[in-house]
């Protein structure tokens, strides 16, 4: 994904986005490749690592996100959230 792109979807600024990748790219996780396109951009890739991370973090992320979001939830207010987010997803 284009830097500035990954900066704008994480609510950062691009240098702090560039931080993050340049720790993450120093971890192997990341690896910044020219954009294609424009060639003046750069874009943050996944390396075989990085999603090799991903997929072992996912287990604990969601049962983080269900600890401390869904089970909280019940009826009324659980229907308003998949409600929500499911305009989100569609404006996406």
């Amino acid at each position: 994904m284009r830097m500035s792109e990954l900066a704008d979807g994480c609510n950062l600024t691009l240098s702090g986005m560039t931080r993050v990748v340049s720790r993450l790219e120093k971890q192997g996780f990341v690896q910044r490749v020219q954009c294609a396109e424009d060639l003046r951009g750069w874009n943050a890739a996944l390396t075989d690592d990085g999603l090799a991370r991903l997929r072992e973090a996912w287990p604990a992320h969601l049962a983080s996100v269900r600890r401390h979001v869904l089970d909280n939830l019940a009826g009324h207010d659980l229907t308003q959230l998949t409600a929500g987010l499911r305009r989100i997803t569609q404006t996406l």
